[in-house]
């Protein structure tokens, strides 16, 4: 061997034994470690009882997912939860079972990630990288989805549709996402989740009333072998078998006894719920898969419901956030439904084809709860109206079932919304009320008074009540409209300020409502509430009496009333208006005759600086007040107890009512502001906190104002002056209705102290 050869022998030598020695290297470090379990598949084999799970999984497709790599949770039925499920559903073995189903439900056992049970109810939240959150999560995503499926568009049309994956937040593409393939959810049951959440295994059995509850179930099924660690995950052995299940919305597809409220559901020919929204990726991804030219459509819920019940992601606020929650829909029956829609929606519409949009999302909105409602927490658990499910678990709800993406219940009756069922509710479902119901929305007047738990009584006025009266709504402007006359140029000044005035006046809450339960008698009311005053009424007989109607010399009838849930509404044939002229008006409209109790008053303001005769207004009175005028004889009394000017010797000294000095001017002014009440307005009902401290509308030299003591009860009212004295109000001819004041005549006058 020459040298050349000699040398390339030995360098090809050393190559094998550097390369042998490399591959050593590198498979001593990169081989399947020897103590790694195997993966699920090949556990599930060797187990030698889950047999009949291994043939699904076989005809599936599955067996090279679950035989490699990966990173799954799989929930396992063995051969006795496959043997009592063949019974159940007349299948003679697994070898029965098509490769589709069998895909569908070798899919529905896994789910995404590798999860001990420790790890299950613990919710992986994804902003902010806040990390897993313990024991609040009772859901997984699972491989299963629904796809492609048939469904019936407008005019009967028979499509090719797929279910949203987004709630619908009014986009043109309904907010559907296109490559997310609406994964369905499993459910499954933990003491640690239900510990947090005072739950109990009642809440469990409620719905797998033939389960054991233990702890850990998932569905129907027990967890009888936990936490088996694979080389591609975890899996749970099961003593039941669980299948994909529906979603709300198709559950609800062909079940005859909800048809009724699935058709509000699903309406779409006028008032649409629901729309199919053509999808070009997803007509393109059909053609790929299935070889047909059919054109793909979405299957959208209208914005303005709470969710969409065809969406498996929940909210997808957080990529996550369907782990810890869910939807739950209350669905009535047909005969619920049925005469709901013909007693309560439809008692001034002809059919629910003439309901407005809002009113048939506001009811199915009232039984879509965007959150858990477990059976144990009915009562706590709010819908976007922020009312509970006001449901009895046992005696109300005729079905219930788990769904993929919620809770279903069904019931014997309908929600009882606090929209439809309170006053509000007389409004806003009768089509001749609509400015009343739009004007209780603009004040937000509608946030209390369509609550069951606020107690309030109310006017209601139609639409041609308004009419009558020159307002109306300009909807392509939207404004609020005065003519003065049905020729008159519309104006909108100052106008929404006094359709705002006369809608509060119609509301009445504690502590004056009660004063409004029967408007057969007769009495006083304010409007408003604590705090919150309103205009006064009057009323007798069913009349009613306001500042405005009397200076029209007109009264307001109740043509009827009805009781709901938090109150009365009284149906009247007039706008309760308000006065809109100055108090010095009614005062000398009640004192002008030389005759009258109140005429030396009414002779001392109009003589005097402080009273403008062009407005006939108080000089520097604004606002609510009460104007408690002495009579005749007390003033004369005030003039011999030198409080206001007069001519003569006390004790017989008389009025002078027109002073030409600046002390007798300083004097009139002074009893005058001294007997009006500043701010407030109160008469003999015993409804304002008694005895109460006020300012009057006098003030001394440093700006501070006198006070005095009013005291009240039903049928009477005081008031003590700052030196002690006591003067009462004389009802017989009291409670005078003025803009946003009330007079009252007084057997006493009112001493004032300036120190």
């Amino acid at each position: 061997m020459n040298k050349f050869m000699l040398r390339l022998f030995l360098f090809v030598l050393a190559a094998v034994m550097f390369t042998q020695c490399r591959k050593k290297a590198f498979d001593e470090k990169y081989d399947r470690p020897d103590n790694l379990q195997p993966p699920i598949y090949q556990q599930l084999q060797s187990a030698g009882r889950f047999t009949s799970l291994i043939k699904l999984i076989d005809k599936s497709g599955y067996k090279p997912t679950l035989e490699a790599g990966g990173y799954w949770t799989m929930f396992a039925p063995n051969d006795e939860a496959f043997k009592l499920f063949f019974t159940e559903r007349g299948i003679g073995s697994a070898n029965d079972i098509d490769s589709a189903t069998a895909r569908a439900m070798v899919q529905y056992m896994l789910i995404y990630n590798a999860y001990k049970e420790d790890r299950l109810d613990d919710y992986q939240a994804t902003a902010n990288n806040t990390g897993w959150t313990p024991s609040i999560a009772f859901r997984r995503r699972t491989a299963y989805y629904t796809g492609f499926y048939t469904d019936t568009a407008a005019g009967n049309k028979t499509i090719v549709a797929l279910a949203t994956n987004r709630n619908n937040k009014g986009g043109t593409n309904g907010n559907y996402v296109s490559g997310d393939d609406n994964n369905k959810y499993i459910t499954y049951f933990t003491s640690s989740y239900f510990n947090t959440f005072n739950l109990t295994a009642a809440d469990y059995t409620y719905f797998y009333p033939k389960s054991e509850y233990t702890g850990f179930n998932v569905g129907e099924a027990r967890v009888v072998t936990k936490d088996q660690v694979a080389e591609n995950g975890v899996w749970h052995e099961l003593d039941k078998v669980i299948t994909p299940l529906s979603s709300i919305d198709e559950y609800i597809r062909n079940k005859a006894q909800y048809s009724s409220f699935r058709a509000i559901l699903n309406r779409m020919y006028t008032n649409n719920t629901i729309s199919f929204i053509y999808n070009a990726t997803a007509s393109q991804r059909y053609r790929v898969l299935t070889g047909k030219g059919d054109s793909v459509f979405v299957k959208i819920y209208s914005n303005l419901l709470a969710y969409s019940p065809n969406n498996e992601n929940f909210m997808k606020e957080e990529d996550n956030d369907g782990q810890k929650d869910c939807w739950t829909m209350f669905i009535p029956t047909n005969t619920a439904v049925d005469n709901y829609v013909k007693n309560v929606l439809c008692e001034y519409y002809g059919s629910i084809e003439q309901l407005p949009l809002e009113v048939i999302t506001d009811f199915l909105n009232a039984h879509m709860f965007p959150t858990v409602v477990w059976p144990s927490k009915f009562n706590v658990t709010k819908n976007i109206f922020s009312e509970p499910a006001r449901f009895d678990p046992a005696a109300d709800v005729v079905e219930k079932k788990i769904l993929s993406n919620g809770i279903f219940y069904g019931t014997s009756k309908v929600e009882e919304a606090d929209v439809f069922s309170t006053v509000y509710g007389k409004a806003y479902l009768n089509p001749k009320y609509t400015l009343m119901t739009r004007l209780l929305r603009s004040t937000g007047l509608n946030l209390l008074v369509s609550k069951s738990n606020i107690s309030v009584n109310m006017l209601l006025v139609p639409d041609a009540v308004f009419a009558a009266a020159g307002y109306s709504y300009n909807s392509t402007k939207d404004q609020y409209e005065y003519k003065s006359t049905p020729t008159a140029t519309a104006t909108t000044n100052g106008v929404y300020d006094k359709l705002v005035r006369i809608v509060k006046t119609c509301v009445f809450f504690p502590p004056y409502k009660d004063a409004t339960d029967n408007l057969s008698g007769s009495g006083i009311a304010k409007s408003g509430d604590a705090g919150n005053e309103g205009d006064y009424i009057k009323y007798n007989s069913n009349k009613i009496e306001t500042g405005g109607l009397l200076d029209a010399g007109i009264t307001a009838n109740v043509d009827s009333s009805k009781t709901t849930t938090n109150g009365k509404v009284y149906f009247i044939n007039q706008l309760p208006v308000y006065s809109e002229k100055g108090v010095g008006t009614h005062i000398k409209k009640l004192g002008e005759s030389t005759g009258s109790a109140y005429n030396y008053f009414w002779q001392y303001l109009s003589n005097s600086s402080y009273y403008n005769t062009s407005t006939t207004e108080i000089v520097g009175l604004t606002g609510f007040s009460t104007i408690f005028i002495p009579t005749n004889t007390a003033i004369t009394q005030a003039v011999n107890d030198g409080l206001l000017p007069g001519t003569g010797t006390a004790p017989s000294k008389v009025p002078n009512f027109n002073p030409s000095d600046e002390n007798g001017k300083d004097l009139v002014r002074k009893f005058i502001q001294y007997h009006i009440l500043y701010g407030h307005t109160v008469v003999p009902d015993g409804k304002t906190e008694s005895p109460m401290n006020y300012d009057s509308f006098l003030k001394n030299a440093l700006g501070t104002s006198l006070r005095f003591t009013v005291t009240t009860t039903p049928g009477a009212l005081s008031i003590k002056d700052n030196y002690g004295r006591v003067a009462n109000v004389i009802v017989a001819q009291s409670n005078n209705l003025s803009n946003r004041s009330v007079i009252h005549l007084l057997d006493n006058y009112l001493k004032y102290n300036e120190n």
